[in-house]
C-alpha cells in the first residue's frame, strides 16, 4: 500500500475523533446548568395516594347516575373513590413513583384505618395558589350586640383540610412504603348549582369539587386547597366522569404539586 493511502486513512480517522469530541462537548454544554431540571426535582420523590373516607363523599347527582347505570349508592361511591385514585396514579406515575393505598386493600386496610383514626379535618379558608401559604384555622370573632353574643360569619371560600392528630403517622408510612410525599384526598363534592338535586330532567349547572392536602415526610404541608371542574348536566356515566373530569382534577393538583416541589428544593 502507498504512503498516500495511509495518509488518507489517517486523515479519515482524525476527522472521526474530532467529530465525536465536538459532539460530546456540545452535549455537555447543553446538559450543564446550575439548576436541576424540573423533571429531576420531581422524579426524586415518591408519593402516596390516600383516598377519601367514605363519609367524605357528597354527591347531589347519584340519583341520576343510578337511573342511567342501575348502580346503588354504595357501588357509586366505591366507583368514584377508586376512579379518583386511578386518575391521580395515571397523572403522577410518569413523574415519580406512586403508592396507591387502594391498589391492594387486603394489605393496606389496616394502614388506611390507622390513617383515618389519626386524621382530623378543619374547614378553613381556601389558600391563594399564586402565593401559597398553609391555611390556618380562623379564631371565631365574637361580639356583643344588644346584650346577645354574636359569632361573626366569614363569607370567604373554604375547604376541608386534613390535619394529623399523631405526629408519628407520616414517618411510619414513609418508613414502610419508602414514600416522602403524601396526597390526602379529603373530600369529593358533586354539586348542582341551580335546579333541583335528583331531577333527571334538570339542565342545572354542576360542579365537581375536590378538597386535598399534600404533606412531606416531616409532616410539612406544602400544598392544599380545592380543585374544581364543571360537569355538564347530561353526563351521568361514572366512567366518563372519571376518565374526563376526574382526570382534569388530577391535572390541576399534580401541576400544583410540581410547583410546590420547585419552590421547596
Amino acid at each position: 500500500m502507498t504512503k498516500a493511502y495511509f495518509k488518507y486513512k489517517l486523515l479519515i480517522l482524525l476527522c472521526f475523533v474530532l467529530g465525536v469530541s465536538t459532539i460530546h462537548a456540545q452535549d455537555k454544554t447543553i446538559g450543564s446548568g446550575n439548576k436541576p431540571a424540573e423533571k429531576d426535582v420531581v422524579s426524586k420523590h415518591k408519593i402516596m395516594l390516600i383516598p377519601f373516607e367514605n363519609r367524605m363523599y357528597l354527591s347531589e347527582i347519584d340519583f341520576m347516575i343510578n337511573k342511567e347505570t342501575k348502580l346503588n349508592a354504595k357501588q357509586i361511591k366505591a366507583t368514584m373513590r377508586d376512579g379518583l385514585n386511578e386518575q391521580f396514579y395515571k397523572k403522577l406515575k410518569p413523574k415519580m413513583p406512586v403508592v396507591d393505598l387502594l391498589d391492594d386493600t387486603v394489605k393496606t386496610k389496616k394502614d388506611l384505618e390507622n390513617i383515618y383514626q389519626y386524621l382530623s379535618y378543619q374547614y378553613v379558608k381556601v389558600p391563594n395558589q399564586e402565593n401559597y401559604k398553609p391555611p390556618v384555622k380562623d379564631k371565631e370573632e365574637k361580639t356583643i350586640n344588644n346584650g346577645q353574643l354574636v359569632v361573626e360569619s366569614n363569607s370567604d371560600a373554604r375547604f376541608m383540610n386534613a390535619k394529623l392528630k399523631n405526629a408519628t403517622l407520616v414517618p411510619y408510612l414513609g418508613g414502610k412504603y419508602k414514600t416522602d410525599l403524601f396526597l390526602f384526598i379529603n373530600e369529593l363534592d358533586i354539586k348542582t348549582l341551580n335546579g333541583t338535586p335528583g331531577d333527571i330532567n334538570s339542565t342545572s349547572t354542576r360542579k365537581i369539587i375536590l378538597h386535598y392536602t399534600v404533606y412531606t415526610l416531616d409532616a410539612k404541608e406544602i400544598n392544599s386547597g380545592i380543585a374544581e371542574v364543571n360537569l355538564p348536566s347530561n353526563v351521568n356515566n361514572p366512567t366518563k366522569i372519571i376518565n374526563t373530569y376526574f382526570a382534569q382534577l388530577a391535572d390541576i393538583v399534580v401541576g400544583r404539586i410540581e410547583k410546590a416541589l420547585q419552590v421547596k428544593k
